[in-house]
């Protein structure tokens, strides 16, 4: 893999989500991105089965009597035997029913960024706001990445999901607006003014909420209901497919849920600042990528009455890599 991250780089900004890690940073004059996805999968170990993975330069650890596949490569693993794909992160924190999420988590780090150790760069992290009762749990996780990061050789620092989107989307509304991250594990909000966060939330109905239960009602992998809700869903409200319709259904609830969560957020903040003009509303992350989606969101958002005029909602310019290239524009912003 070729990585311009390799070369002495000022900054990183990297998104630590449940789905995917992505790493971003300056080259010449523009912004490079590189992606993983956040899984892996194990396969039983043979000395062949290595020599090859290692010949096809594949990710892989070997550990015990197993061999563990991590990043894309996991993926086409987990359909070539019929596997679920398993993760280092549940609902936007490390998973505690696996072990070695951490050491899977740094090892998909230095695919993304191309080395092996930092050298003394700033790196941003995103974090996750916590959902509710979760503060512990995400505090625990920050720490975990941080010293993490250390470790690597880096001078780590981390930033809310939300605000990195408002960062790596809003330059031209002076970072004001309302950011939201609508990933695997979470859905993350943040309200910014003038890039001060006025509040950050996040609710665990997301991507994997939509995948587990349209596999659990259909009788499928949620790795295959993934597969197929990246290839082929779209929002056009004609679904003769069993699978399509599940996956309406679910993205639907999550719609409802995240515009029902804005409103009580703002309903619930005190000391609100008084914006003298509408604000934008940027959608970011894997699951805002469907087809018709922002449509759909807009519907609902359009249809329940909020405090703020908001003056459009888009898709980002860059979607899938928002947060990540929000956390570069904060790791610069520290230079």
């Amino acid at each position: 893999m070729t990585n311009a991250a390799t070369q002495a780089t000022s900054a990183i900004g990297l998104d630590v989500g449940t789905s995917r890690i992505v790493a971003a940073y300056r080259e010449d004059k523009g912004i490079q991105c590189d992606t993983q996805l956040n899984a892996f999968v194990t396969i039983p170990f043979s000395k062949l089965t290595q020599s090859v993975l290692k010949k096809e330069r594949i990710p892989h650890l070997v550990q015990d009597n197993e061999i563990t596949v991590y990043g894309d490569e996991s993926e086409r693993f987990a359909n070539l035997f019929h596997k679920e794909t398993r993760r280092p992160m549940l609902r936007g924190v490390l998973n505690p029913d696996e072990t070695g999420s951490l050491m899977l988590v740094r090892e998909i780090v230095r695919l993304v960024t191309g080395r092996e150790q930092g050298d003394g760069q700033k790196i941003c992290f995103s974090v996750p706001a916590a959902p509710l009762g979760a503060d512990a749990e995400v505090h625990a996780h920050e720490t975990a990445l941080k010293e993490m990061l250390s470790r690597l050789g880096y001078d780590p620092r981390g930033i809310s999901e939300g605000l990195a989107v408002v960062y790596g989307e809003m330059e031209n509304s002076n970072y004001t607006g309302i950011g939201i991250s609508c990933g695997g594990g979470l859905c993350n909000v943040c309200l910014a003014y003038l890039s001060v966060p006025v509040f950050t939330f996040s609710i665990p109905k997301a991507g994997d909420y939509i995948d587990w239960s349209a596999a659990k009602l259909r009788g499928e992998s949620a790795t295959r209901i993934r597969t197929i809700k990246e290839e082929s869903f779209h929002f056009n409200g004609q679904f003769t497919n069993k699978i399509h319709q599940a996956l309406n259904t679910y993205y639907e609830d999550m719609i409802q849920a995240l515009v029902a969560a804005l409103k009580d957020t703002f309903a619930s903040v005190q000391n609100m600042p008084k914006l003298n003009r509408p604000i934008p509303l940027v959608l970011s992350g894997g699951t805002a990528m469907a087809p018709g989606f922002r449509d759909r969101f807009e519907k609902t958002l359009r249809d329940t009455d909020l405090p703020v005029a908001i003056s459009e909602i888009r898709l980002g310019a860059s979607a899938l890599n928002s947060t990540a290239r929000g956390a570069l524009v904060a790791a610069l912003s520290e230079l």
